[in-house]
């Protein structure tokens, strides 16, 4: 529903002159899926991200090209599962949003775990989730409350208390093991680090059921909790009422053929990044934790704000609470396991700033949201702390596969050896 504002309504006078219906029906899903968004320029970014990897034009090019490319790939990957769910119901619907919704990061993570880019995964991960709680929500709240300045905003509270009891379970879930890290004094660091691993594989496992559940509560045994955004809109846009522009199995053959895009330029994006930071003077963990993330969610943070410019703070308040927690809760922990299947030991340890960065974060945005009321000042004491965050990555230069943790490895290394200096 958040990315509606973002799309064209298609004027099918001219297609519907074509005399073969096979034709006339693939030009009118190209005209709805192609043309059907205000962002639909942007696909021009993704032939020539192709066409520069191929003639090795630049990989500074290809990076910044494939990010553009990416932005109109995840918005329309939105309206597919969207068309997909109107002829499956809200349940299925609700499921195959779950799998879908966040596909540009989920890919990202797979593709650089591929390549032992561990680092780059967490940061990435991290940054989605820090987009959704600070920026996305701070500029809605911002924006909502100066458009409606002169009356007061209120919103339901009970499923913005349900998201933030999901959040702070995935953060108690990333502080144990950075907390087991610093806090045992064994001299054996592969069986520190071995147990590190192990908890966290079972802490993921966890979050996924939590996160079942949680797909349970919302789609069948409270879904009162979160119809109110819908019954809201049915009074306002319309889109509560909007009826499907493709076919069932159309979508299903476009939702397919824009992953398989989004993948290619997914690793792109991955084997780019590290040329990318040479050439424009900027860490990895910036581009991986700011960059990433708004490219990816771009089309659902606008369409965020815009409902939050409409004093309809419900849709706004679960595209960006929801998000995160989805990012949290399922894509974190599957990212875990499947690198536990291929092999590559990747833990929830995502060392003290960067866990600190969202331990504050989440407790930050559960105080903006307790009274179940909204005003602008809200929306930029979040904004300032997401700039502030971004500048602390900004200036940071911590090499990869280099954090906290490995200060520590190295200085239990020494004392186990005595020979430890100051």
């Amino acid at each position: 529903m958040s990315s509606s504002s973002l799309r064209k309504k298609s004027e099918i006078a001219l297609v519907s002159k074509v005399p073969y219906r096979f034709v006339r029906d693939f030009l009118a899903n190209l005209q709805e899926v192609i043309l059907g968004t205000k962002l639909s320029v942007l696909f021009l970014a993704i032939p020539f991200a192709i066409a520069a990897q191929c003639n090795h034009f630049g990989r500074p090019w290809v990076f910044a090209l494939s990010l553009l490319g990416l932005t109109p790939l995840a918005e329309r990957v939105s309206f597919l599962t969207e068309q997909i769910a109107m002829y499956t119901g809200p349940t299925v619907g609700g499921l195959l949003n779950a799998t879908c919704g966040n596909a540009t990061e989920l890919i990202i993570a797979i593709l650089a775990l591929v390549q032992h880019k561990v680092d780059v995964v967490k940061y990435s991960l991290l940054g989605s989730v820090l987009s959704n709680l600070l920026l996305v929500l701070g500029t809605s709240l911002f924006c909502g409350g100066l458009a409606n300045v002169s009356k007061e905003q209120k919103f339901d509270r009970k499923q913005s208390d349900v998201n933030s009891m999901l959040l702070l379970l995935g953060l108690l879930c990333h502080l144990l093991p950075l907390m087991l890290k610093y806090s045992r004094n064994s001299a054996d660091v592969f069986a520190l680090e071995t147990t590190v691993v192990s908890l966290s594989r079972v802490s993921c496992i966890l979050m996924l059921i939590a996160y079942l559940a949680y797909l349970v509560f919302q789609l069948w045994t409270h879904r009162q909790f979160f119809e109110a955004q819908e019954d809201e809109d049915e009074y306002g846009d319309g889109i509560a009422e909007e009826t499907p522009v493709i076919g069932f199995w159309s979508g299903f053959a476009w939702l397919a053929g824009m992953t398989g895009v989004i993948a290619l330029l997914s690793e792109y994006v991955v084997a780019t990044i590290e040329a990318a930071s040479d050439t424009w003077g900027l860490s990895v963990s910036f581009i991986s934790l700011i960059l990433l993330p708004i490219v990816g969610n771009a089309a659902e943070h606008a369409g965020a704000i815009i409902f939050a410019f409409k004093n309809k703070l419900d849709i706004s308040l679960g595209v960006a609470l929801g998000s995160a927690s989805q990012i949290s809760m399922f894509v974190v922990p599957l990212t875990v396991i499947v690198a536990w299947i291929i092999g590559i030991n990747m833990d929830l340890d995502f060392n003290l700033l960067e866990t600190g960065s969202l331990a504050l974060s989440i407790i930050i945005t559960a105080f903006a949201l307790q009274d179940g009321t909204s005003h602008y000042m809200k929306g930029l004491v979040l904004l300032l702390c997401y700039v502030v965050i971004g500048a602390c990555f900004f200036v940071s230069r911590s090499p990869l596969n280099q954090g906290p943790a490995n200060v520590v490895d190295l200085g239990m290394k020494s004392s186990a050896h005595g020979i430890l200096r100051v």
